[in-house]
């Protein structure tokens, strides 16, 4: 009897490995009991990269950003219980920005479910809309990898330790980015999400002024190759690329503007805007969206519409072409938004801030880099200083746009990027740029364990101004609520950012000024180290007398 169970045991894990290898290349595990079946049959396989992780929320957010790069799933296995909780957030954030991964928990027979029995919970349904639950309870049982997210959740009863360790089974392969068993109709290198909605064509004319808005999940839609483009740091780089902080031009019906040596009246309102993708980050250019007398275009391939658009279509089908008074008009009130973001940085007032840092960092990254970018400050900031552009490849959780595991997700994007370069005998360079909260947040991430897969060239730039930043620019920020602002929203917390990278065995670095900063940047490409961290020490006090000149 009990040699029949462990057989169960070993079989039922033997069969959803299986199946994982058909559709993933890489697996997180963190260690249980409840998964031990499934522990042993992915160490068996040899078509299986597993990254092991003590933490299922570390290892979530790092098979979050190794599947931002592979555009295919990626799996996270954990034991039973609250383990599964812990994947909640990034299973919201893969819904949200549409990245494909799958959730293989283990779980007690249902015998044993709402016994009290230990680290038993609810786990079938337990993400709810994010990810429907599959439930395994025998081989056969149908598995679906259509969907974008996936959870898979397996019932292992008793014995789980087979006798003797499995065979090594699957051959190593080497695979580019995209799904390996594409839905129907899909080719292997369609790198959209699994979901893909098709809202149909919109006509567009562009001989009427026209702006488009690109942001988070963005492409290069053609038509609209060469109308001016306000673009996030995730988005494709533009030919026409206009500043973010030209949105508030766009705003008003004239603008006095100066182009060429020459100054002239113009019309800046377009008569309508094209919105690409899912733009989140910036207050006046989510104005010019709602602004009533502009037609708004929305241009999706997912069920997510941003805003409230007047159209909304998946291809565009374009008459006449912008004209070059539009486009001087668009190029001018650019240069006066990147004129003034050099304008401050050059200012001595302000000081080293959170968007001197994000200066440096842009300015030292080349072609064939990668930037992860934290949400709060440090995405906005890369986006005044002239993210993006061309030949970096650009990640920032902007689904739900949360600061928790984003250190993880850094550590997958570099693991993905350098496992698509083997050959290469310096690994491609990656690097984070964060705040100090959301470094301290997931510092866990850093944790990875001897004899796994580690990143070859990551480094992690924290703008150290203790505490929330991106609130001093907020109404929260305002005077007349001061009194209560360090202790709700300035959170200082004083943490030594020198001895937690050293205690995860990460080397690091210390900038406190611009020069110093850029100096790092510059000898870690020289001589790069597997993980480094940065920690540029900056101030906040003057982070709202900067918002406040930028508006100007």
């Amino acid at each position: 009897m009990a040699n029949s169970a462990q057989s169960d045991s070993t079989q039922l894990a033997a069969y959803v490995a299986d199946k994982l290898a058909e559709h993933v290349t890489d697996v997180v595990l963190s260690p249980g009991s409840r998964n031990s079946p499934l522990a042993y049959a992915l160490l068996a396989r040899r078509d299986i990269r597993v990254h092991v992780r003590i933490d299922e929320r570390s290892a979530a957010f790092t098979a979050l950003g190794l599947a931002r790069v592979q555009h295919r799933h990626v799996g996270v296995v954990m034991t039973s219980g609250t383990a599964v909780a812990n994947t909640y957030p990034a299973v919201i954030e893969a819904h949200m920005s549409h990245t494909p991964i799958a959730i293989v928990s283990a779980d007690r027979p249902e015998r044993l479910v709402g016994t009290g029995a230990s680290q038993t919970i609810w786990q079938q349904g337990i993400f709810g809309r994010y990810a429907a639950t599959q439930q395994v309870t025998q081989v056969g049982d149908a598995l679906s990898f259509d969907a974008d997210q996936v959870h898979i959740n397996v019932a292992f009863d008793t014995p789980l330790v087979p006798e003797t360790l499995p065979e090594q089974v699957g051959t190593p392969r080497r695979v580019g980015p995209g799904r390996l068993r594409p839905s129907e109709g899909r080719g292997a290198a369609d790198t959209g999400p699994a979901g893909a909605v098709d809202h149909g064509e919109v006509e567009v004319d562009l001989t009427l002024n026209t702006l488009v808005i690109a942001g988070d999940e963005a492409w290069e839609v053609p038509g609209l190759e060469h109308v001016p483009t306000i673009a996030e740091p995730t988005a494709p780089t533009p030919f026409h690329q206009v500043h973010p902080l030209a949105a508030r031009f766009f705003t008003q019906d004239e603008v006095a503007v100066s182009h060429d040596g020459g100054d002239f009246a113009a019309s800046t309102k377009p008569d309508q805007v094209i919105v690409v993708g899912h733009p989140t980050l910036h207050r006046d250019v989510m104005a010019l969206l709602a602004d009533n007398t502009i037609e708004v275009i929305g241009i999706t391939r997912t069920e997510t519409v941003t805003g409230n658009p007047d159209k909304v279509g998946s291809r565009v089908k374009v008459s006449g072409q912008p004209t070059d008074t539009w486009l001087k008009i668009c190029e001018a009130a650019g240069d006066v938004g990147a004129d003034t973001v050099r304008k401050a940085l050059g200012d001595e007032e302000f000081g080293f801030t959170g968007l001197h840092v994000a200066a440096a960092v842009c300015d030292t990254l080349a072609v064939g880099d990668t930037l992860v970018l934290g949400s709060s400050n440090p995405v906005r900031d890369a986006s005044l200083v002239g993210m993006p552009f061309d030949g970096v490849s650009t990640y920032s959780a902007r689904g739900a746009a949360g600061i928790d595991g984003t250190i993880s997700q850094a550590v997958g994007v570099a693991l993905a990027t350098q496992s698509l370069h083997p050959d290469e005998i310096r690994a491609p360079r990656t690097v984070a740029l964060v705040g100090d909260l959301t470094f301290l947040h997931d510092a866990g991430g850093l944790l990875i364990g001897p004899d796994q897969p580690r990143p070859g060239n990551l480094t992690i730039v924290v703008a150290n101004d203790n505490g929330g930043g991106i609130f001093e620019t907020l109404e929260v920020g305002a005077e007349s609520v001061r009194d209560n602002f360090e202790q709700a929203f300035g959170t200082p917390h004083d943490a030594d950012i020198e001895s937690i990278a050293a205690g995860f065995g990460a080397a690091y670095r210390r900038a406190e000024s611009i020069e110093e900063l850029t100096g790092a940047l510059l000898d870690g490409v020289d001589k790069p180290e597997p993980v480094v961290v940065i920690e540029a020490v900056t101030t906040r006090a003057t982070r709202r007398a900067l918002s406040e000149r930028l508006k100007k």
